[in-house]
């Protein structure tokens, strides 16, 4: 018979030739577990996904009560199902007034591909603006909105009238103009390695789209539920979106995402055509069960109140010769170093001591730090030791 890694490897589409190829055969809480053993504390979160780590209990719970009484019914939008009709609500209570209406997907390259939809049919214009070194996902429509040339030009042509613009830039914003539909940006940067802009600078951003009709969009598929220390990042901003995106850590470790905006733009979809965005599993009752369940956690359990605390711990913990630098806004984190090479050596040598790593799609010398928030003082310090260790063993300064 075949083991799980035999198996992974011959049938399984691989994205890269130098897979981590980790064996886990459960996870809890901020752990992962080996079949021989192992013992792996998770600082990525699965990229942003166990925001109340892994299987929470009231998760769990949540999904077996659905599962007892049905799964997946119905295309979206036709049977009232009490799941997405209860998040949809959920949901809507912690944002602003207005932005009320949501449409659920399966993830968040799906969220940015409704929203931008929405956005074209809603103003009807063709320009989509967008930043450099943003990432928004890996469809064909999320992939144009993307600022690094390096993952698209081996998949042009893509989708036209995208033009991006330099981050955190106020000249720039002048091209914003009458002919654009929307500008999507992240509230906060992921891929490119934590990049917070500023306040005024959003507060411009949202000045000039309101000033020439375009939608100003906000991604939080990577930033969203509580990962920086507010519910929705942009709350520190003094901004509201006219689209916001969310997905990853909406689902307490079940595939979901969501566009979520104001009934006026939403029910452009309801005519011209009729059924003007469509999805098979978007709004799947077990998946809107688990993410109903994460929401109430954080909101409930006082997650957020420490978010920004246990930010505060890594980085006074992380001073280190070898650490140039530590970006962050609340536990969306990156700590910087010389090089890729350094910055490999080290997540290599963590993982091999029982602490999982990564770095960014567009920022490789910057190790991600972004821990389940349902992670304790005493777990940060045992991973932040076992860092310094591996700095200590493979960094010369």
């Amino acid at each position: 018979m075949l083991s799980a890694r035999q198996l992974f490897l011959q049938h399984q589409a691989q994205t890269t030739d130098f897979p981590l190829l980790l064996e886990v055969e459960r996870a809890e809480g901020v752990f992962m577990y080996g079949p021989n053993g192992e013992k792996y504390l998770d600082l990525i979160s699965g990229i942003g996904v166990s925001n109340v780590g892994h299987r929470h209990p009231k998760v769990i719970a949540a999904i077996q009560d659905q599962l007892d009484k049905y799964l997946h019914l119905m295309v979206y939008g036709e049977i009232v199902q009490a799941p997405p009709a209860q998040l949809a609500h959920a949901l809507a209570q912690t944002l602003p007034a207005g932005l009320d209406n949501v449409y659920f997907v399966s993830s968040g390259s799906e969220a940015v591909e409704g929203a931008m939809k929405l956005a074209k049919r809603f103003t009807g214009r063709t320009e989509i603006i967008a930043f450099d070194k943003a990432y928004h996902g890996s469809t064909q429509g999320a992939l144009s909105l993307n600022g690094a040339e390096s993952f698209k030009r081996s998949f042009r042509p893509l989708l036209p009238d995208v033009n991006h613009l330099q981050h955190n830039h106020h000249a720039d914003l002048e091209r914003i103009t009458r002919r654009t539909a929307a500008v999507i940006i992240e509230t906060v940067q992921g891929e490119a390695g934590v990049r917070v802009p500023s306040q005024d600078y959003m507060q411009a951003l949202r000045a000039r789209c309101t000033e020439v009709g375009a939608l100003l969009v906000l991604d939080e598929i990577q930033c969203g539920f509580g990962r920086t220390g507010t519910f929705w990042a942009f709350e520190q901003f003094g901004i509201v979106p006219d689209i916001l995106t969310c997905a990853k850590g909406m689902g307490g470790g079940m595939p979901i995402g969501a566009f979520i905006s104001r009934q006026e733009i939403m029910h452009s979809f309801k005519n011209d055509p009729m059924l003007g965005h469509i999805t098979t599993f978007g709004g799947h009752p077990v998946s809107c069960a688990a993410s109903l369940a994460t929401l109430k956690i954080i909101l409930e359990e006082g997650l957020l109140d420490q978010v920004n605390a246990k930010a505060e711990r890594f980085k006074q913990r992380l001073a280190h010769p070898a650490i140039k630098g530590i970006r962050n806004l609340g536990l969306m984190m990156a700590a910087e170093m010389e090089s890729f090479d350094v910055l490999k050596a080290v997540i290599d040598s963590a993982i091999l001591k029982g602490v999982l790593t990564d770095w960014f799609l567009f920022c490789d010398n910057s190790m991600r730090l972004a821990p389940p928030l349902t992670i304790t003082f005493e777990e940060i310090d045992l991973a932040c030791d076992i860092i310094l260790e591996a700095i200590e063993g493979h960094v010369r300064f």
